[in-house]
């Protein structure tokens, strides 16, 4: 069943959403070369400490980190690590959440690691960037879940090809609701899968967090021994990126941005929900 939040829990979902941007700033600052993941996962523990949150990723289902950091062909839920080190030309997904109050935000980006990337990373990451965008500007009052998917699934689609490779838009992981738990019903594919219906209709105190996943290569992962990390399995690199979403009475609210998605949202000439926090 579909959680439905009343606006004074949608104001709670923002203060941890904006947690979660907190993080992300730190974090994207702190991944310079030879720093390590687990360099950026103290980072992490000391912005939630800050701000008196909690992780809902540390322990959820034995996950033993505060954020998951996925570099170059490592697709979701890269354990963060002093052996794993970042060199210059990398590309890393980090990914974060905080509780607040009993609320949680959800959100993942990728970041560029020192520089000279080939182009066809920097367009990696704009095209998942942008399919994102695209699928929020989809979640709006009457559409229906897969409404989003195919926002999602088409943008790629239309892309140019890489001058290497493909968009593989991963299978096996995918969005969720969102609210008094980390992942909650309902499941949102990042592509249209005709035996799944249409999905719920999308009504005011909808929360989601809408993740893509896009790979050079394959949309086939698997799970190294560790039980967690994800990798392509032809081992190209991949892109993540990820915002929760409060759909209103006045349009969405992207959670984890911080101007609430009013930027990005105007370019496709939609109105984000006034901010409940101000």
């Amino acid at each position: 069943m579909v959680q439905i939040k009343t606006p004074e829990q949608i104001a709670k979902m923002r203060a941890a959403g904006l947690v979660v941007a907190a993080i992300h700033q730190a974090t994207r600052a702190a991944a310079v070369p030879g720093a390590t993941t687990k360099d950026l996962d103290d980072v992490a523990r000391k912005v939630l400490a800050e701000h008196d949150a909690k992780s809902n990723f540390l322990g959820y289902g034995g996950f033993p980190a505060t954020i998951c950091t996925s570099k170059n062909e490592v697709v979701v839920h890269g354990i963060p690590g002093e052996d794993v080190v970042l060199q210059d030309g990398d590309i890393i997904s980090i990914d974060a959440g905080a509780i607040v109050d009993g609320w949680h935000g959800d959100a993942a980006f990728t970041a560029f690691v020192g520089s000279g990337h080939a182009p066809e990373l920097i367009e990696l990451s704009r095209v998942t960037e942008e399919s994102m965008w695209a699928g929020i500007a989809a979640m709006k009052l009457g559409n229906r879940l897969v409404d989003i998917s195919r926002a999602i699934e088409t943008y790629i689609r239309r892309q140019p090809r890489p001058a290497r490779g493909k968009y593989g838009i991963i299978e096996d992981y995918g969005g969720h609701g969102i609210g008094t738990e980390m992942h909650m019903d309902p499941h949102l594919l990042n592509y249209v899968e005709r035996r799944r219906g249409r999905g719920p209709k999308l009504v005011p105190g909808f929360c989601l967090a809408i993740e893509p996943m896009v790979s050079l290569g394959t949309a086939k992962t698997e799970v190294l021994q560790d039980d967690w990390t994800v990798i392509t399995t032809d081992g190209t690199w991949s892109s993540h990126w990820e915002h929760s979403v409060a759909l209103t009475e006045q349009g969405p609210l992207v959670l984890t941005a911080p101007d609430g998605g009013k930027a990005k949202l105007a370019e496709y000439g939609i109105t984000a929900a006034p901010d409940p926090l101000g």
